[in-house]
C-alpha cells in the first residue's frame, strides 16, 4: 500500500490555501490509488522546535554525553526521518512568510539532515542517503514572486531536498492570492488544473 506524508505549513491550517490545495492533489490521488495512506505532519501545531544548543549536540553529536532531554530529541528525530523514508510520496504545502519557507518547515528540515543518516560527506561532495520519491510542493504567494530574484524558497527548498537525495521536486503555484478576488480566483484556477495534470501524470506512470 502506498504511503503520503503530508507536510502542512500554513499558521491558517486546513483553512490555509496551500493546505486547501495540497489537500486537492491528495484526495485526487487517493481516489485513482485507494489504498493509499496519509501520514500528516502539521508543523505548526505538532512541529519541532528551534535549533539551541542542546539539540544540535543531540543530532550534530557535538556532545561526547546526551542527558535525558537530548536522547528525546534524537528519537523524534528518528521518527520524522522515519516517516520520511516509509513514504511513497511527500506532499508539502508551503505559504510564503516575509519572502521565505515557514520557520517551521526549516526547523523539521534541521532534525532530519544528519550525518550518517541522511546524508554522508564525500570527497566529491555531500552524497544524499534518502531513497529518491517524487515530492509535490503547492506553493501560496500574497503576491506575485514566481521568477523574481527575491524569491529564494524555491530554490531553497529544491536545493535542501536535494542534499538528502530527495530531486523529483514539481512546485504548483498559486500567486497574488492579497492582491483582489478576480487574480486570486484565476490564480487558483491555474493551481487547480495543474493539480488535475499532475494527477494524469501520476496515473500514465502507473499504467505504463
Amino acid at each position: 500500500m502506498a504511503s503520503i506524508l503530508y507536510l502542512q505549513n500554513s499558521i491558517f491550517g486546513d483553512q490555509g490555501q496551500s493546505s486547501q490545495l495540497a489537500r486537492r492533489f491528495i484526495e485526487g490521488y487517493q481516489a485513482a490509488h485507494p489504498g493509499t495512506g496519509v501520514v500528516v505532519r502539521d508543523l505548526i501545531t505538532d512541529g519541532v522546535p528551534h535549533l539551541d544548543l542542546e539539540r544540535a549536540g543531540a543530532l550534530r553529536g557535538f556532545s561526547d554525553t546526551l542527558n535525558d532531554a537530548q536522547r528525546a530529541v534524537l528519537a523524534q528525530s528518528d521518527s520524522l526521518v522515519e516517516e520520511l523514508n516509509n513514504a511513497d510520496l511527500v506532499v508539502i504545502g508551503l505559504p510564503m512568510y516575509n519572502f521565505s519557507v515557514p520557520s517551521q518547515f526549516k526547523a523539521w528540515f534541521d532534525h532530519i539532515a544528519r550525518a550518517g543518516l541522511t546524508f554522508k560527506y564525500t570527497e566529491q561532495g555531500p552524497v544524499g542517503l534518502v531513497a529518491d520519491k517524487p515530492v509535490r510542493v503547492f506553493a501560496t504567494h500574497g503576491g506575485i514572486h514566481q521568477g523574481q530574484p527575491h524569491e529564494t524558497s524555491t530554490q531553497f527548498v529544491k536545493t535542501i531536498l536535494a542534499f538528502i537525495g530527495l530531486t523529483d521536486v514539481e512546485f504548483v503555484y498559486a500567486e497574488g492570492l492579497n492582491i483582489g478576488e478576480d487574480v486570486k480566483n484565476q490564480a487558483l484556477l491555474r493551481a487547480q488544473a495543474r493539480i488535475a495534470a499532475q494527477l494524469q501524470q501520476f496515473d500514465e506512470k502507473t499504467s505504463a
